[in-house]
């Protein structure tokens, strides 16, 4: 390991980084290193500009894959180099914010029926069911389960938090039948790789198992884990929950996060009362049919 390597690694475990980020960050900087055929702390604001315009113009990476190098950067630069003024040579990709396109409920039903077998119904029932992370969901352990309490544990989740989720009485029962088929021992989901010394599955085979399903159930909207956590999320609040619990649910540290489930929301589209409704207009009817531009 070289020294700068060493150096922002113990940066990064400082602040506590998740592992995956902390692989990223390094990775990412290595690359930015690689195509200069340089070290990283001999490179300037040029190499900088130069580079992030590489990775958009002929790399055509998205604007959020290209925010995630940007940030890679400027924590070498910023946080383990200590080179403050570098922040104004690292700015962020203005990107489009679109929302996710929803799956209705028949769609999860469907996305759900269409399972290869118990363990993939399993595994999508407890993604729609706690509205976890794909990440979170592969490391679910059967003591993370309390079924006095009707609780799933998450531990170590995003940003080494821990948190609760309600466990239906749906769930439950699926959860009881699979467990007396395969009998895991220490993970819900165990690796079919690490037999003798049980492992959990890596989150990949939870990506895998959701664009699997969408596609037996023509389902034509790109289905992933995320989707399927915006859904539940969403569904919740049509049935009511409030966004503080929401965002509790899900693990959110923001609100403001939490709230562009409002604007997912058909159902609170529809319940806003539009303010052309209390103007006093004439009937339609009495209005001219004659068509004409205005003069200029």
């Amino acid at each position: 390991m070289t020294r700068l390597r060493k150096m922002m690694l113990e940066e990064l475990e400082r602040r506590n980084y998740s592992a995956g980020t902390m692989r990223r960050y390094l990775r990412f900087v290595e690359r930015f290193a690689q195509h200069f055929h340089k070290s990283p702390d001999k490179l300037g604001p040029d190499h900088l500009r130069s580079y992030q315009a590489y990775l958009l113009r002929e790399l055509k990476l998205c604007p959020g894959s290209v925010e995630n190098h940007v940030a890679a950067l400027r924590f070498f630069f910023v946080r383990t180099l200590h080179r403050h003024e570098f922040r104004e040579f690292l700015p962020y990709p203005k990107s489009a914010r679109k929302l996710p396109s929803i799956l209705s409920q028949e769609e999860v039903a469907r996305l759900i029926n269409a399972s290869t077998g118990l363990f993939q119904r399993t595994l999508l029932m407890v993604l729609y069911g706690t509205g976890m992370r794909r990440s979170e969901l592969a490391r679910v352990k059967i003591a993370h389960i309390d079924s006095q309490r009707m609780i799933i544990h998450v531990v170590d989740g995003k940003g080494h938090k821990d948190r609760d989720l309600p466990l239906s009485p749906t769930l439950l029962e699926n959860l009881r039948v699979y467990w007396r088929w395969l009998k895991p021992r220490t993970y819900l989901f165990p690796s079919r790789l690490h037999r003798d010394h049980e492992q959990p599955i890596s989150d990949k085979i939870v990506w895998l198992a959701c664009t699997e399903a969408a596609k037996r159930a023509g389902i034509r909207k790109s289905v992933s884990p995320h989707l399927v956590r915006h859904s539940w999320a969403t569904h919740l609040l049509e049935a009511g929950t409030d966004l503080r619990t929401i965002q509790l649910l899900l693990g959110h540290e923001d609100l403001e996060v939490t709230a562009k489930y409002l604007h997912l929301s058909a159902q609170h589209l529809q319940k806003v009362t539009n303010p052309i409704e209390g103007l006093k207009l004439s009937n339609v009817d009495q209005s001219s049919r004659l068509y004409h531009r205005p003069r200029s």
